[in-house]
């Protein structure tokens, strides 16, 4: 059979934590909006997780990426009551799987003061330590204002960008607005679906077309924004050619000229965000046209073979450094627990 290569993929934007949730209990109140899916689902979910259930979060994450040719991951993480120590456990599980992973915790005053310090303390000591982090803000609407300055100042002395969702949802509409406004060149600002036309904003906004369907908060058009547009999953999984199909189909909904060049363009953002992913990564496809045009209507590309600084970590469907069975049963327990705690 023909094949193809292509550089790494990159998710620009997962929430690593995220990966054991299949399956969870239905939340107490069934959410009818954007605000009470975060409440009744997301938020309750984050702070019932400890390290244990992290690490194999992440490894599952990380086995499925590799899968889907995905090599490198930009993480945005919360874990309210694990928060220290909690990027290093998922930094080593992504790279005892042999996939890149740039992460950053998520700072908010939705546990007080004393939980916004602790994440904003968490990115320091990471980066400080070496670790390759971005300063993370929840929402401007979950932080007071002095906690975002505190993030924006951290992230300029430390000399990295701010993770940062946007304007998601209208409930973010005026505060991700006025924080985009501030918005610097290295950072990432996720969704930006209610960010007014016209703004100004420097950085990259990542789309995540899949979650924002499965939230209704509406469609971000992201054409419409003149600073670059990556894509991201919002953890749901990584396979990014199905993330890159369905922004290519939700651009076309609504307007059909649209080709897919656009969204494979934001496809190729998360080269420029992590260039380690184009320049030294690989990944052989069981599909001899791996471009635009033939993948906007190609629904099965198999990954062959998956090469990480020229090391196999992927090959004929499975992990080369671990064992998947190993980490989906570790993974199914460790999901145990945490449905277990959500039902206190």
């Amino acid at each position: 059979m023909a094949t193809s290569t292509t550089p790494g993929l990159v998710c620009a934007h997962h929430h690593l934590y995220s990966a054991l949730a299949r399956g969870m209990p239905a939340p107490p109140r069934t959410p009818t909006d954007f605000l009470s899916i975060l409440q009744q689902v997301w938020w309750r979910l984050d702070t019932a997780l400890d390290l244990e259930m992290l690490e194999w979060s992440a490894k599952l994450a990380a086995v499925e990426a590799l899968q889907a040719g995905t090599t490198a991951i930009i993480d945005h993480h919360e874990s309210p009551n694990a928060i220290e120590g909690s990027l290093d456990v998922l930094a080593a599980a992504c790279a005892e799987v042999g996939v890149r992973l740039r992460t950053a915790y998520g700072v908010t005053d939705r546990h007080g003061p004393e939980g916004a310090l602790a994440g904003l303390a968490e990115n320091e000591r990471f980066i400080r330590a070496g670790g390759d982090g971005m300063v993370g803000l929840h929402a401007a609407f979950t932080c007071d204002p002095a906690t975002v300055d505190a993030a924006i100042g951290l992230a300029e002395d430390l000399e990295v960008g701010l993770h940062v969702h946007v304007a998601e949802g209208a409930i973010d509409a005026g505060p991700g607005a006025e924080l985009a406004r501030r918005s610097d060149d290295d950072w990432i600002l996720v969704h930006g679906v209610h960010l007014p036309d016209g703004i100004d904003i420097d950085g990259t906004i990542v789309h995540n077309p899949r979650s924002n369907l499965n939230n209704a908060v509406g469609y971000a058009a992201p054409g419409r924004f003149s600073c670059a547009v990556g894509l991201g999953t919002d953890g749901i999984g990584a396979d990014m050619l199905d993330e890159f199909r369905l922004a290519f189909v939700q651009q076309r909904a609504v307007d059909v000229t649209a080709t897919p060049e656009t969204a494979w363009s934001w496809l190729e953002t998360g080269w420029d965000l992590f260039p380690e992913a184009r320049d030294a990564d690989e990944v052989d496809w069981g599909y001899p046209e791996m471009s635009a045009w033939h993948l906007a209507y190609t629904t099965s590309p198999q990954v062959r073979e998956v090469r990480v600084d020229g090391e196999v970590v992927c090959r004929d469907g499975t992990t080369t450094r671990v064992d998947e069975a190993e980490v989906r049963a570790k993974a199914a327990e460790q999901a145990l627990r945490l449905f277990a705690a959500l039902e206190v």
